[in-house]
């Protein structure tokens, strides 16, 4: 385990992988000290070694799980002198498919951890973003929280709630001094894109996306993004042109966006 000495320091859930290592990594070779936070142990040690194990602390968390938060937190606190710069609420995941084919536990894990996952890490890490001047939470949300998303529903209705969430936190604990932003990515290359309808499922949401022509973006683009939310005066930080567009469409042109939603949707088999 590293030390916080003298250093800004950002808790990542989701570190093991996809945007929260890319963010991990940038974090780090900005000098930050870095909590990854994960469910993936195996995917957390290799990204301590990619950034030096005297930068970072790492633990096994499941968001979902307040006891787990207690204890990575108590940990934290403890490395980094009851100081934390930024909670980077990034954990999440989702189910892609037609929304009767979405079974009601699958329903389940993906507001567990995309909702109440989000809820508990502002609970536990409150502490000490109060004792930490200047502190911030960044949510990543994602662009199906600007537009609800067809084959999403349930994923999309979760990213409408950490977007107004963090809207309603960033008033409430504006007396606290502390900000709450969120990340809205478009399609990121990362292993969320690899969603199914269910756990081992072959119809991946990936390859639909390729099929359709659809731009992804690098995994470095929402983590330099994921730092103009730790830094940065706006409230949402959206990442790829895409997510700017769509942005657009759905406040100035809804109807023609819902239409070309309509067109793209595709025959229920």
């Amino acid at each position: 385990m590293g030390e916080c000495i003298g250093r800004k320091s950002i808790f990542i859930t989701g570190a093991a992988s996809g945007i929260g290592k890319a963010t991990a990594k940038l974090f780090a070779d900005r000098s930050w000290f870095v909590g990854l936070y994960d469910v993936n142990e195996e995917g957390l040690a290799e990204v301590a070694k990619e950034i030096g194990e005297e930068n970072c602390i790492s633990s096994k968390l499941d968001v979902r799980n307040r006891d787990d938060w207690k204890t990575a937190i108590d940990a934290f606190g403890k490395a980094t002198d009851g100081r934390m710069t930024v909670l980077f609420n990034n954990a999440g995941v989702g189910r892609h498919g037609w929304f009767e084919e979405m079974s009601g536990e699958d329903n389940d894990w993906v507001v567990d951890v995309n909702v109440k996952g989000i809820i508990n890490g502002v609970q536990a890490a409150l502490p000490l973003l109060r004792a930490t001047p200047g502190s911030r939470i960044v949510n990543t949300a994602s662009t199906a929280g600007v537009v609800g998303s067809p084959k999403l529903a349930v994923y999309s209705a979760t990213k409408f709630a950490v977007r107004g969430l963090t809207e309603a936190l960033d008033v409430e604990f504006s007396n606290l001094g502390i900000r709450v932003t969120s990340l809205m990515p478009w399609f990121i290359d990362t292993p969320i894109l690899d969603m199914g309808k269910a756990e081992g499922s072959n119809e991946k949401m990936s390859d639909q996306i390729r099929d359709a022509g659809q731009d992804v973006y690098p995994v470095e683009i929402a983590a330099e993004r994921a730092w103009d939310a730790a830094h940065g005066k706006e409230t949402h930080y959206m990442a790829g042109k895409m997510a700017e567009r769509t942005r657009f469409a759905a406040r100035f042109m809804p109807n023609r966006l819902k239409k070309m939603l309509v067109k793209n949707l595709g025959p229920r088999e």
